[in-house]
């Protein structure tokens, strides 16, 4: 795909729409230095114009400034990323959209004001132009069908505050050529973003997983399992710390397939509901004798590396958060006897005078292991 080169070699990014996901998606670009412009694609009164203009623009300034007051960057820098920011009326669509080298539209969750705005946003973008929608409900197939060539466009679902989020969920549609999937991602990253692809289904694979799970708390709180402070303190220091570094499938594996298998099924046997079963994929692992990192080999294929290197690191980083998060309490006893930095070892000295470096071995990669499909 040609493109024209952008200042300093950056793309120049759009986000079409002013509300809270066109002011973050803009802000996550200025801060990483790009270009931007926030697009209000709605004819307004220009007063009320440069009202929501103004907001938006004040809202980014507040985020930076809460940043800056925790040590993330500098007032200076929070300046700076403002000013990267151009904050623009619908009279200045055709100039930034015929400009951009991507574009991100981010108007409300109705099909017809996404079908009004892609129309128009495709019809004014550069044909090599990437278009992306941030919805979070509507399939990219579907929106596909509004935009001119859908080779070019994809869904991007960040999750808010998405300034602070690191997860963008990228979704191809059927037209999507292969390199607008590979240069959606590589920009992502470029900004700090962590993103991963799903096919084109309704609810991608956080708000998917956050319905169930937020269903089934208020049923909880229905039922009276619970008040609704205990469940949400449980998801807190339990649910939510334990997957904060494992996935559910990778945890799915360290426990064992087997596992689920028998928990899901009392559950549906005990609450007579039959949503806890277990997918069928579940006993048909069993039955490959793929139960899970005890056997080598789960929903991940884990022959070949460290099984014991890899859990260390796990749990390496499980304890780095909960002493992060103050919930490591310390042994009994040692309140005046914390344990002491073992001091660099000074440099050798050199028959010049001088100091010589000491030389350690590069570290190893990171251990790899594949999911099984």
């Amino acid at each position: 795909m040609s493109r024209r080169p952008s200042p300093r070699g950056r793309d120049r990014i759009v986000a079409v729409g002013a509300g809270r996901m066109g002011r973050g998606i803009a802000q996550v670009f200025a801060y990483a230095g790009f270009p931007v412009a926030i697009v209000d694609l709605k004819p307004r009164p220009p007063a009320e114009a440069r009202r929501l203009l103004d907001d938006a623009r004040a809202e980014i300034a507040a985020n930076l400034e809460f940043l800056a007051s925790l040590g993330v960057l500098s007032k200076a820098q929070a300046r700076a990323i403002v000013g990267r920011i151009e904050f623009a009326p619908a009279e200045r669509a055709a100039a930034l959209i015929g400009a951009a080298d991507v574009i991100f539209e981010g108007v409300p969750e109705v099909l017809a004001a996404k079908q009004d705005a892609l129309v128009r946003m495709s019809a004014l973008a550069r044909p090599e132009a990437i278009i992306a929608s941030t919805t979070s409900t509507i399939l990219v197939d579907t929106l596909a069908g509004f935009v001119a060539d859908p080779t070019r466009f994809l869904n991007a679902h960040w999750l808010n505050p998405a300034y602070l989020i690191p997860l963008v969920e990228v979704s191809p549609g059927a037209a999507t050529r292969p390199e607008v999937v590979e240069r959606m991602m590589a920009l992502l990253e470029q900004v700090g973003k962590v993103p991963v692809r799903c096919k084109a289904s309704p609810g991608y694979i956080v708000p998917r997983i956050q319905a169930v799970a937020m269903n089934e708390a208020v049923r909880m709180l229905e039922e009276g399992v619970a008040t609704a402070e205990d469940i949400d303190r449980a998801v807190q220091v339990g649910f939510g710390l334990r997957y904060a570094t494992m996935g559910l499938l990778e945890f799915l594996d360290w426990g064992g397939v087997d596992i689920l298998y028998y928990a899901g099924n009392y559950l549906k046997d005990a609450l007579k509901d039959a949503r806890y079963a277990p997918p069928a994929l579940v006993p048909k692992l069993m039955a490959l004798g793929r139960k899970g990192m005890r056997e080598g080999h789960g929903v991940y294929d884990f022959r070949g590396i460290d099984v014991a290197r890899f859990q260390r690191d796990k749990l390496a980083k499980f304890i780095g958060l909960l002493s992060a998060t103050d919930l490591l309490p310390p042994p009994a006893g040692v309140a005046e006897t914390k344990p002491k930095r073992r001091a660099k070892p000074k440099p050798a000295p050199r028959k010049n005078g001088k100091s010589r470096k000491r030389t350690t071995g590069k570290s190893k990669p990171s251990q790899r292991r594949r999911s099984a499909r």
